[in-house]
């Protein structure tokens, strides 16, 4: 299973997000689920860094990706920022309306 977990502030701002796992919806190298997740996920730290110049703290490994914003002073960017992760939440919904069995999102706040 692929566990998101979506990092909020207080004020409900997107901080960052930590994916792990494989859904094992099917085997390695068609396994839809985790191309989306990945599509998803990757896309949107490639998107944030090229239609804002914001680049995010990320670490990747198999399996494993976390993203981290980091301070932005320029409230135009931050509210670009938030767009393209909010973006990104309902992406990863969609896909868990789909294939819940394969992924679960979990939303932290602190």
């Amino acid at each position: 299973m692929i566990n998101v977990r979506i990092l909020r502030r207080e004020d409900h701002s997107i901080h960052g997000f930590v994916v792990k796992g494989h859904a094992k919806y099917a085997k390695h190298g068609e396994d839809i689920v985790c191309a989306a997740v990945s599509v998803v996920t990757v896309g949107t730290v490639n998107s944030i860094e090229a239609l804002t110049g914001t680049v995010m703290d990320s670490r990747m490994n198999d399996g494993f990706l976390s993203g981290d914003v980091p301070l932005i002073e320029d409230t135009v960017v931050q509210k670009q920022v938030q767009l393209l992760l909010e973006s990104m939440v309902v992406m990863l919904n969609s896909i868990a309306e789909s294939y819940g069995k394969y992924i679960q999102i979990q939303v932290t706040t602190n």
